[in-house]
């Protein structure tokens, strides 16, 4: 008999993951298991990993290493297993020679086969499988594809994941219903690459026919989408977001780089010119839309000279958030066999300015809401005040005796910062 039905779950890495972490815990506790905090008390360990930077891997490493005590290769075993997913999990052979103690490897967003573990597990072990509901989070996650099929020289997230896979819209809508019939109010559609999702479906749907299917789903308040790709960002996709009122005008559209032989090195698959012009596309379509990027310094034989027509464009066209990040080779990408020239005390040196830069932009833009009201679906609290966000994605924090968890809120915005605003409440939002 089963004698500990809990779970331990480790995530870290993009939204991608967080949305695999949310389906593990769905699927556990519809077996009956009841998450923990502490790796100790758990009968199931599961680690969600990501290798983006090495920074990511080495927390991975550190992790799992951490765990081996607990393991049945440890002192304190009985009951116990320890599954590793995601991005970290390359060659299983390899994995499970270099680490004994850990019970099963799965690839990126494997959730059927970790539920096939773990009812074979269960099996072995002679224990019932009880069946709870797991109530929605307010804000939730919806994967539309895995994978991708551009080849960024310096990205390891397509080698681990593979080419695009998209999800029928059917089964998406299917989700995105059960989702809000269970509480949630707000869904952001995930993939790689969104706007690249349908290219390997019959039928060849896209990202626009995706928001138009579930628009109307009642009691769903808000759209988001993410991860976009300049090259595939269409026309059709902006005018969706226009035209429908669910879907909220902020924008995840990765540059990361602003210099032409950067993006080139990178793969990108498109130039300095052709993103300003989507950009203006965008903001003439959609004139309330906030626009968020990602940008990486120290490329390899990235020079002043480009990494200064970075820092201009980021002036120019004013993102609203900029995700920075210093350069840092992946095994198995192609950029990783190039020489590695840009010294550390540089790339920080960039990355610093950059974001310097941005902090000042950010705090310009949410300086231009004081004293304005906006609508904040509200998804939870944080050191004693509500907490939530706005259609353009704007973190906004207020103080109220009321139970304002899953509602609108209408804020009159009373201070604001670069990266989050404070305000007091004004009465109901508009759904």
């Amino acid at each position: 008999m089963l004698r500990n039905k809990s779970y331990y779950l480790w995530d870290i890495g993009c939204q991608m993951n967080r949305a695999d972490a949310r389906r593990v815990a769905e699927e556990l506790e519809r077996r009956g298991y009841v998450p923990v905090e502490r790796p100790e008390q758990a009968g199931l360990m599961i680690l969600n990993t990501c290798v983006v930077r090495q920074s990511a891997e080495d927390k991975v490493v550190g992790r799992l290493n951490s765990l081996k005590p607990l393991t049945q290769d440890g002192e304190d075993a009985p009951g116990r297993a320890l599954l590793v997913m995601g991005c970290f999990v390359s060659d299983e052979r390899d994995l499970q020679a270099a680490y004994p103690f850990v019970d099963r490897f799965l690839k990126p967003s494997d959730i059927a086969g970790l539920v096939e573990f773990v009812d074979r597990w269960e099996e072995a072990q002679d224990a019932p499988l009880p069946d709870p509901t797991r109530p929605a989070e307010v804000a939730e996650l919806v994967p539309i594809s895995y994978g991708c099929d551009h080849h960024c020289t310096y990205c390891i997230v397509t080698i681990r994941r593979g080419d695009m896979q998209s999800r029928p819209i059917a089964e998406i809508v299917a989700d995105v219903r059960g989702l809000v019939q269970r509480g949630a109010r707000e869904v952001t559609l995930l993939g790689q690459n969104v706007d690249d999702y349908g290219s390997d479906l019959p039928e060849r749907p896209d990202l626009a026919d995706v928001l138009r299917a579930i628009h109307d789903i009642e009691g769903l308040w808000r759209i988001r989408f993410l991860t976009s790709h300049p090259k595939d960002m269409t026309q059709r996709i902006i005018d969706a977001v226009a035209e429908l009122p669910k879907v909220c005008p902020s924008w995840e559209l990765a540059l990361q780089s602003g210099d032409n032989e950067v993006l080139r090195r990178m793969a990108r698959g498109y130039t300095i010119e052709h993103f300003y012009e989507l950009m203006q596309r965008i903001r003439q379509a959609v004139p309330d839309s906030t626009i968020n990027t990602d940008i990486i310094v120290g490329f390899p034989g990235e020079t002043e000279e480009q990494f200064e027509h970075t820092r201009q464009v980021l002036e120019e066209l004013r993102f609203d958030m900029v995700h920075i990040a210093a350069y840092s080779p992946r095994p198995g990408t192609p950029s990783a066999r190039w020489e590695d020239d840009v010294p550390p005390e540089e790339k920080e040196r960039r990355r610093v300015v950059l974001e310097q830069l941005q902090e000042r932009i950010a705090g310009e833009h949410n300086a231009r809401l004081l004293d304005q009201q906006v609508d904040v679906l509200v998804d939870g609290q944080q050191r004693g005040r509500w907490r939530g966000r706005t259609r353009g994605n704007k973190l906004v924090f207020f103080e109220s005796e009321q139970e304002w968890l899953g509602r609108l809120a209408r804020v009159r915005i009373t201070w604001t910062g670069p990266w989050s605003m404070i305000g007091e409440v004004v009465g109901e939002g508009t759904a």
